[in-house]
């Protein structure tokens, strides 16, 4: 077996320490999906145009981009605990930053504090899983990431309905009418309406984000008074060294490039859900519940993966999982009809390991090159950024060949389930030869 099953994940001595990092996933999850829809938010608002309004996740994404590998220096130089408050600080500063831009009417202040916000969840998630890892036996250091990362998704679902029920439902611009009950146009308002609106609709923007601001300064607080086990090695590795290591170690170096393909199946599978539900005639506001459906499939498969792992081994497992979700993308992409939809929903089930356990193989044996090791990881986060934009072209299209362009969209998340499988395929390989 790939590790004793009767060997505990947790032990009873980081019991509150792993509490304490674990509630740290959910509010990074919290963050990502209260931000996915301000994009449309922002676009009505302030009257921008949808390129403009896509800046909101070009800094989002940024913040990862800048902020991970300097993350990983200073914890490498400090420790895991003072990198998480380093990174509660800035989460804490970037949130409470949108108080002057609301009041401002600024966008580009709302831009700039995405992006201090974002450098708070690098640093928190270049820290984060590494020390989850390290609370206990290698054995079972990736069931106790997929257990932590469990509570990402009820984050997100958290998120999502605050987005839905707390900002975009409140939203003033949305809802104009004129005396026959006809909707007028918000830029269509006279100057002195709008502005009353807009102050008011970005008093709504800003509000969750304050006491989001607020709840991570508790955080701050009972994580400086809480005696937290020191797991780093203390020898001390130069970038040089530690680039050209993980470089050589291929589980790692593959891993990176499998994780990039995950996140960017990951982001297109739940952002483009809305428009395939759209070519079935769906409502967005409808379409929607759709996703937050999938979302709550994601969090099962978390939990569902993490008991399995206790059985199976954790390479196998990610393989299996990486076919059912290419199964279930080819459904996604030949079924046209709502069964079409609800195999795209069921991808999510299957995606709910990837992440994880990608990451906890990819990290295995590295020791003392694990900080680096990290950041490389959550800059894998950009693939994100980097692969929508494509299925959002191919959509675009209208149509390819017999297959709506939305239907046809989703060869792009199945290339990445190849890329993931493959990896799993060649780690389960080098696993059982000796040379992992």
């Amino acid at each position: 077996m790939e590790h004793r099953k009767n060997e505990p994940v947790v032990g009873g001595a980081m019991l509150l320490p792993f509490i304490l990092i674990t509630s740290l996933f959910a509010l990074w999850g919290f963050a990502n999906d209260i931000t996915n829809p301000m994009v449309a938010a922002f676009q009505t608002v302030m009257e921008i145009s949808n390129s403009r309004a896509a800046m909101v996740q070009f800094a989002f994404y940024g913040g990862y981009a800048t902020m991970a590998i300097p993350a990983a220096l200073f914890i490498q130089k400090y420790s895991y605990k003072k990198g998480i408050l380093v990174g509660l600080t800035l989460y804490a500063v970037g949130a409470l930053m949108f108080w002057p831009a609301a009041k401002y009417q600024e966008f580009n202040f709302f831009l700039v504090s995405l992006y201090v916000l974002t450098f708070g969840l690098a640093f928190l998630e270049t820290t984060s899983n590494p020390f989850i890892l390290s609370m206990g036996s290698e054995n079972t250091a990736t069931r106790r990431l997929n257990l932590a990362q469990s509570f990402n998704p009820m984050g997100s679902l958290a998120g999502m309905y605050v987005a839905s029920q707390f900002v975009l439902a409140r939203l003033q611009c949305d809802k104009q009418v004129d005396a026959l009950g006809n909707k007028i146009s918000f830029s269509s308002l006279p100057v002195g309406v709008k502005e009353h609106i807009r102050f008011e609709d970005l008093m709504v923007i800003r509000n969750p984000y304050v006491l989001l601001g607020l709840v991570v300064i508790v955080m701050f607080i009972v994580i400086a008074c809480v005696k937290m086990p020191s797991t780093m090695t203390k020898e001390h590795v130069g970038f040089r060294e530690s680039v050209l290591h993980l470089y050589k170690h291929k589980n790692y170096r593959e891993g990176v490039i499998a994780q990039i393909c995950y996140v960017g199946a990951q982001i297109m599978c739940w952002t483009f859900i809305i428009q395939y539900a759209g070519r079935l005639g769906i409502p967005k506001a409808q379409a929607q519940m759709y996703n937050i459906v999938a979302m709550c499939m994601f969090l099962g498969g978390r939990f569902i993966s993490t008991a399995l792992m206790k059985y199976v081994n954790t390479r196998l497992l990610l393989l299996v999982f990486a076919c059912c979700a290419f199964c279930t993308t080819l459904g996604a992409i030949f079924l046209t009809g709502m069964a079409g939809l609800y195999s795209l929903m069921v991808t999510s089930l299957f995606m709910s390991l990837m992440f994880p356990t990608i990451y906890g193989i990819a990290l295995e044996k590295i020791g003392k090159y694990s900080a680096l090791g990290a950041a490389g990881l959550v800059m894998a986060i950009v693939g994100g950024a980097l692969m929508p934009p494509i299925q959002g072209a191919i959509i675009d299209l209208g149509h390819i060949g017999n297959l709506p362009a939305e239907n046809a969209s989703f060869v792009m998340p199945l290339i990445c389930f190849v890329v993931v499988g493959m990896y799993a395929y060649r780690c389960y390989c080098r696993q059982k030869k000796g040379t992992a």
